[in-house]
């Protein structure tokens, strides 16, 4: 064979390995990742921080999508929006799915979903009943408060609903109407794109569906994605945890209480340290809540109302305007709309009733031992009674509360006579003649 016939072999060899590579990529695509993320309970500040985490990971992972399982009855306005404008803005498809069976998409879960690039649930879930409540105020009548508040977040709905292209009708009534529906019906009614039973099924269902996303135009490639999971962080489960209203509460009355004790008790250190955790604690889940600062003045109006009520007895009064103060302080500290996202009365009952408990009879105690006559050291000899054991003038020797003492007495005193001391002089006893008997507590 001539080199030029083997090098036309070779060049033919190298041509077909080329097409045969080309020809198994295209056969057998990459492997695509999705991320999940999941949102349950009531969305507030915590939740916002990680979805935005969840989202960023989502996208330095180049993940295909980030499906986001809710199951919620909703939440703050204002970390709902901050959740909607992190999908509006995203460059890479959010799916929400609600799940599992039995879970719901309510308030600002409702309005999340219209504004996913794709809206998904499971059989045996709802989703709407997305009507704001307000608590009025700013010098206006609670209906005309309400009726702004209540168009406005109709307009928010219908904007993202016409986004998605999704039912505005539905959208509107779902805030002013507060309608809510099946995943069947809401299938119907075009308010969500599909109805599956699992994750995997939802994955499967979404290959192939194009989106727009802030990025443009992107058809899904989901067929044989792996799938990982975004979980909370230690960090993230924790803020969640202590910024609820209940826990931030407990957390500020916890702190009061060792600093109040530290105050009372100098130098026992650890209700200093354990009070000064639970309210640095607290100021930053506080930080995160809408508070109202009227409800925390009135709270610390009652403890000071408490205290009081120890140091000048007023037969109830201020102990009952203690108990008013705090309870109104406690309901209105967190001002929010929602009822889940305010301090449950299960929780400020109890915690007035021990505050006013801790205050009149705790601190009471402090304060009766404090005013007691001093019994021991040298300053509880004064007022003692005794009898002398030489003559006492200038000098002299006295025997006092059990012991033998050193004596002067501006009048002279005779040996044999009861005394009683009057003044501790380092280790010497100014006495003078006891002529009725002392009655020692």
């Amino acid at each position: 064979m001539s080199l030029r016939s083997k090098i036309v072999i070779l060049l033919s060899i190298s041509a077909l390995s080329h097409v045969y590579s080309n020809i198994l990529s295209i056969a057998q695509p990459e492997n695509t990742t999705v991320a999940v993320a999941r949102i349950e309970g009531a969305i507030g500040p915590a939740t916002k921080n990680y979805f935005h985490r969840a989202l960023q990971d989502a996208n330095d992972m180049s993940a295909s999508c980030l499906i986001l399982e809710i199951d919620t009855p909703g939440g703050l306005s204002s970390s709902m929006r901050d959740i909607i404008k992190d999908i509006l803005a995203s460059p890479i498809p959010v799916i929400v799915y609600v799940s599992p069976s039995g879970a719901r998409a309510a308030s600002a879960g409702a309005l999340i979903a219209l504004a996913s690039h794709v809206a998904a649930m499971t059989p045996g879930t709802n989703i709407g009943a997305a009507h704001p409540v307000s608590i009025g105020g700013s010098g206006e009548t609670n209906e005309t408060m309400e009726e702004k508040i209540t168009n406005d977040a109709a307009a928010y709905a219908r904007s993202l609903a016409t986004k998605r292209g999704r039912n505005v009708d539905w959208a509107e009534r779902v805030v002013r109407e507060s309608i809510s529906s099946t995943a069947e019906e809401a299938l119907a009614d075009s308010v969500i794109d599909l109805v599956v039973e699992t994750l995997d099924e939802l994955i499967s269902e979404l290959d192939g569906y194009e989106v727009t996303t802030a990025s443009g135009e992107v058809t899904l490639s989901t067929a044989n994605a792996s799938v990982i999971r975004l979980d909370p962080s230690t960090r993230e489960k924790f803020l969640g945890w202590i910024s609820s209203p209940n826990i931030a509460y407990l957390l500020m009355l916890l702190g009061a209480f060792g600093i109040f004790l530290e105050v009372q008790n100098p130098g026992a250190i650890f209700p200093a340290v354990i009070g000064s955790i639970a309210l640095l604690l607290a100021a930053f889940a506080l930080q995160m809540l809408p508070v109202n600062f009227v409800g925390l003045a009135l709270i610390i109006l009652a403890m000071i109302l408490f205290i009081v009520e120890v140091k000048v007895p007023s037969h109830g009064i201020l102990t009952i305007g203690g108990v008013v103060a705090m309870t109104m302080g406690s309901i209105m500290l967190i001002d929010s709309p929602v009822p889940f996202m305010r301090i449950s009365l299960s929780v400020i009952i109890p915690s007035v009733i021990f505050t006013a408990a801790f205050f009149l009879v705790a601190v009471g105690f402090g304060i009766r031992a404090q005013r007691r006559k001093v019994t021991t050291g040298t300053s509880g000899l004064v007022g003692e009674a005794g009898m002398a054991r030489s003559d006492v003038s200038d000098e002299g020797r006295v025997f006092v509360h059990g012991e033998h003492w050193n004596a002067y007495s501006d009048a002279p005193i005779e040996q044999g006579a009861q005394v009683r001391v009057v003044h501790v002089d380092g280790m010497r006893l100014k006495v003078v003649r006891a002529t009725i008997t002392i009655d020692k507590e």
